[in-house]
């Protein structure tokens, strides 16, 4: 298998989503005993909380930057980044070190694609709705994304950064949630993104009104079939 490092603590918890969803492939592909080679990062979130200004991008592209040469330096031999606001920093960190980095955005493009999905809408924070630098990546795959509703990006942003980010659930967020996609349902959209990776925290992805599309799922599962595709497949692995 080969090793994978994974810029984390954009929160902890979805560092733990991602550590989980990774390694439960690798066992179901390879055999219950084995484990995916991956090296973490996990960087301090304080320092990359609700940024809003072009000086506090700067200074995460310096702190992601830093993440992704210790990473290569320790071994990795390519690297995800396990957070979908922090990719607005992607092409600066990439330029950083020489091996490849799996954008979260054109993995879940790929897969909307691959299943003929027209119109979605994004549910995540607000610059992952608001600005370009991810749904550009969708609408390439020839996704037609929805506008942003504003009413929605100011209680996502709540959602997610004061209740989420921090391990807790609530009833009142879970029925939000299903609320905005019932919603959007509604208003004939074919999908949803969810565009943050703590949101599966509080939506049934298997069980909704519409498909959704969890990028924090589909993300650890492109980063465990880059780990595995020099490995040949273990028959009845997940026995």
């Amino acid at each position: 298998m080969r090793k994978l490092g994974l810029i984390g603590g954009m929160s902890w918890v979805s560092t733990r989503t991602y550590y989980e969803h990774i390694n439960r492939i690798v066992q179901q592909r390879q055999g219950r005993r084995s484990s995916a080679p991956l090296l973490i990062d996990s960087l301090d979130f304080a320092q990359l909380y609700a940024l809003r200004t072009e000086d506090d991008w700067q200074r995460a592209t310096e702190i992601l930057s830093a993440s992704a040469r210790r990473l290569e330096a320790a071994g990795a031999e390519a690297l995800i980044i396990g957070a979908n606001s922090m990719h607005r920093v992607y092409d600066e960190v990439s330029k950083a070190v020489a091996i490849p980095i799996l954008h979260i955005a054109d993995c879940v493009g790929a897969q909307m694609q691959a299943d003929g999905v027209r119109s979605a809408a994004l549910l995540g924070t607000r610059n992952v709705m608001v600005e370009g630098f991810y749904r550009r990546r969708l609408v390439a795959r020839g996704v037609d994304l929805t506008p942003p509703d504003m009413s929605n990006v100011e209680q996502l942003d709540s959602i997610i950064y004061e209740e989420l980010m921090v391990g807790r659930v609530t009833r009142n967020a879970e029925r939000a949630l299903k609320t905005m996609i019932t919603i959007i349902q509604q208003n004939g959209v074919e999908a949803v993104v969810l565009a943050c990776t703590e949101l599966e925290m509080v939506v049934d992805t298997d069980a909704n009104v519409l498909p959704i599309y969890d990028s924090a799922r589909i993300h650890s599962q492109a980063a465990a079939d880059w780990i595995l595709a020099d490995v040949p497949a273990v028959e009845n692995a997940a026995a």
